[in-house]
């Protein structure tokens, strides 16, 4: 069983919608972009908490335009919870296992991702 991770702390899937567009953290975005069109929700997968290939794929894939609802999913930490918002995730699919060791408060704690950013602070 999954939880999704939410800004506002742990919530069931509760995707109801097409099929999720399921991308390796190698996928190429040049090779599924005709795909990419018809997907209201994508899922980057984490194999582990040290790969951030993930990040990259997020980031290009909002450049690239889409608004749809954009998921990762693996072994993403909640140390991790404000590099993936800021990435484009919409939001943090973790195993049941995860989300025991690390609970709700811990990515509660980084929910407030849009504050407290190096550019932030550079702007003043």
């Amino acid at each position: 069983m999954s939880v999704i991770v939410r800004d506002d702390g742990f919530h069931q899937d509760d995707w109801s919608g097409a099929p999720a567009l399921d991308l390796a953290p190698d996928t190429c975005l040049s090779t599924i972009e005709d795909r990419l069109h018809g997907a209201q929700l994508v899922r980057v997968e984490f194999p582990s908490f040290s790969d951030g290939r993930g990040f990259t794929i997020a980031r290009r894939l909002r450049s690239l335009g889409f608004s749809g609802r954009l998921r990762a999913r693996g072994h993403v930490l909640a140390d991790q919870y404000t590099m993936a918002r800021r990435a484009g995730f919409d939001e943090v699919e973790i195993s049941a296992e995860l989300a025991s060791r690390q609970p709700a408060e811990h990515w509660q704690f980084r929910a407030d991702w849009t504050a407290h950013d190096y550019q932030s602070r550079l702007r003043g």
